[in-house]
């Protein structure tokens, strides 16, 4: 089972919540007002790169 931690950038004001859990393999995302939509799931270098690039400001 996961363990699901919100981001802090999610607010608790009914606002745009995103979850992420990680995996063996994989980095998961979900929306926290509606997770029995599921989840997306990426692998561990391509989410890797995706914050690399946050964090570079090229997002």
């Amino acid at each position: 089972m996961e363990t699901w931690k919100k981001s802090s950038y999610s607010h608790g004001n009914g606002g745009a919540c995103v979850e992420v859990a990680e995996a063996p393999q994989a980095v998961k995302m979900r929306d926290t007002q509606n997770r029995e939509r599921g989840h997306l799931a990426f692998p561990c270098a391509e989410w890797q790169g995706f914050l690399d690039s946050v964090k570079r400001g090229e997002l």
